[in-house]
């Protein structure tokens, strides 16, 4: 598994905590730093995953209004907390990071929505993605 599989992995963690618990993602953002500081065999994963997250704080509106926009008929409150999680990740490489073909972005994210989500969960968000990159 790459490095950037394994950043993508924290981060849907860390955007997931916070959601569930209700929390400021920049709150669960800290205590994994504090945690990542002792695992110095993870630094590679954790680099990316703190990139992910910082751009899904930094540009959490008008993430969330993308998603809002191309998941047809599906409000941020009535998706699943892991598919919104997913989704925000994915959505800020495909509108914020050039390093990573849209491509590349929609198939990792389609892969954890159906490890850690529901059957229906890896359609549902290749559909919407698949619109994200479109209209970029």
């Amino acid at each position: 598994m790459s490095a950037r599989t394994k950043a993508r992995k924290r981060a849907l963690d860390i955007l997931f905590q916070a959601d569930v618990r209700g929390d400021e993602i920049a709150t669960i953002l800290a205590a994994e730093a504090k945690r990542a500081a002792n695992e110095p065999a993870r630094q590679a994963s954790w680099l990316y995953a703190r990139e992910i997250v910082d751009g899904v704080i930094d540009n959490r509106d008008a993430i969330d209004e993308q998603i809002t926009t191309f998941a047809k008929d599906w409000s941020l409150s009535r998706m699943p907390a892991v598919d919104r999680a997913v989704l925000r990740l994915a959505t800020w490489e495909i509108l914020y990071n050039d390093e990573v073909p849209a491509a590349v972005a929609i198939d990792e994210a389609v892969e954890l929505a159906k490890e850690f989500s529901t059957d229906d969960s890896g359609s549902f968000v290749h559909g919407v993605l698949a619109r994200i990159a479109r209209s970029s």
